[in-house]
């Protein structure tokens, strides 16, 4: 199985259909939001997909598929879970108060959708910045 695509580009589908999308797209829009996380294994590899690269294009999408906006990838790490940063965190613009906070709230996400997170799970740290 490989991710959806759009005009060419892979799919950038945040969070889970519904209010959870629906509100990290506002973020998107609004400008706070230009960084995202995957797990290297579960979202990526499982997939048989590769890590975006700095430059590559993905289209942005509704609950409903509907491309909204294109964004455009400024930078790529996989690190440890464990490693992520605080800077990382608060550059996805979800209001986290501190790395732990951070960590919390995406190991509950993770592990609810299958996926076993411990301080070594490698996470794929993606930026990007949305296109006019």
């Amino acid at each position: 199985m490989t991710w959806d695509r759009l005009d060419g580009l892979r799919v950038l589908e945040l969070g889970t259909p519904g209010e959870m999308r629906d509100w990290l797209n506002e973020c998107v829009l609004r400008g706070d939001k230009r960084a995202t996380a995957g797990l290297l294994v579960a979202d990526y590899q499982a997939e048989g997909e590769p890590v975006e690269h700095v430059g590559e294009l993905l289209a942005l999408v509704d609950s409903e598929s509907k491309r909204i906006g294109t964004a455009e990838v400024t930078k790529v790490e996989v690190v440890p879970f464990a490693e992520v940063s605080w800077e990382f965190a608060q550059a996805e613009g979800e209001g986290f108060t501190s790395i732990e906070h951070w960590r919390r709230v995406h190991a509950k996400f993770w592990t609810e959708a299958g996926a076993e997170v411990g301080d070594q799970t490698e996470v794929v740290c993606m930026r990007f910045r949305l296109l006019p």
